[in-house]
């Protein structure tokens, strides 16, 4: 734990690069300026991510880290962060890039690695040997009137306000769901719902656009057509959200709405939305293909019931899942 009398005025963040686990990182950052409430924070991102710390009201310089610039990059991102003498630096990336900054005070992954946590556990455990920590804050994103007022324009033309949210998408075939069992989830759930917004990236047009023409209840696609914050702002105006392990479903976590994500491949204890109401499902094959849409349309009304529990519940009940099949 640090000392009493410290006095941290500027920190820097080395956050993580995909959309969802950037966002697995803001408990840090919350807990922090919980800790440092007038400290500034500095950011290192990715430009994927990057967009989800605009608003963020205590941040200081968002610094972007290109891969794809290799080690010149890397240099010339060495040489501004240099510039800066920092109280503290928490690097959740790399446990390298810390030791070469001007700090009086640095903390990175080395010797946090946990292989059962979840990913946000293992975040939090990074602060936690130095800094108090009495709880682990929810995951989240920081919206602007620009984005709310986006989602109400966007949303206007949908019946009713019982929206269901689908990602359909994902950067890789064998973590998406078929398109089929997205639309006899929705013929299942008709009775649940008035309708149906469809989210994803530009790569997800195509089963969008699919999904979108066979839908029994009305549905608006705005695959590939919103920024994240945008984004952001529209699944904070659904019940609820359905989708593969993608950003999607953290985005929806961060705006506190309840989210099922669907696992054939993957490490679902790990990576799940970190929700209390952020429930998952994993094919006993690992292959999304043998995830009945029944089953998912019975967890969906489990949820809109109120039927939350805690995380180890939940992991208990998808293990039984896969036994018993």
């Amino acid at each position: 734990m640090a000392r009493t009398g410290d006095t941290v005025d500027r920190i820097l963040l080395i956050t993580l690069s995909n959309i969802g686990d950037a966002i697995m990182t803001t408990p840090v950052m919350e807990a922090l300026h919980a800790r440092y409430p007038r400290a500034q924070m500095d950011i290192v991102s990715d430009p994927r991510s990057a967009e989800l710390f605009t608003h963020c009201p205590w941040r200081g310089t968002l610094f972007l880290r290109d891969k794809q610039q290799g080690w010149r990059g890397t240099i010339a991102l060495l040489r501004q962060l240099r510039q800066t003498r920092y109280d503290l630096v928490v690097d959740l990336r790399t446990d390298g890039l810390a030791w070469l900054l001007r700090t009086r005070r640095r903390l990175t992954r080395w010797g946090c690695r946990q292989a059962k946590a979840h990913a946000v556990e293992q975040h939090m455990a990074v602060i936690a040997r130095r800094e108090h920590v009495a709880r682990i804050p929810p995951t989240g994103i920081w919206l602007s009137s620009d984005e709310h007022r986006f989602a109400q324009q966007a949303l206007a033309g949908l019946p009713g306000t019982r929206r269901l949210a689908l990602g359909p998408g994902a950067r890789w075939e064998p973590k998406c769901w078929p398109v089929r069992h997205f639309i006899a989830l929705l013929s299942s759930l008709q009775q649940e719902f008035d309708a149906v917004l469809l989210l994803g990236s530009a790569a997800d047009t195509a089963c969008c656009r699919e999904l979108a023409a066979a839908s029994p209840l009305p549905c608006l696609d705005l695959a590939g057509k919103t920024t994240l914050l945008q984004t952001g702002a529209l699944l904070q105006q659904a019940r609820l959200f359905v989708g593969n392990d993608s950003g999607l479903g953290h985005l929806a976590a961060a705006v506190s709405i309840p989210t099922l994500t669907v696992f054939g491949p993957g490490e679902p204890r790990r990576y799940h939305p970190w929700h209390p109401q952020g429930r998952w499902l994993q094919s006993p094959t690992g292959s999304l293909e043998d995830l009945p849409p029944d089953e998912v349309a019975h967890c969906v009304r489990e949820l809109l019931a109120g039927n939350a529990f805690p995380r180890e519940a939940r992991v208990l009940r998808n293990e039984r899942k896969l036994i018993e099949r």
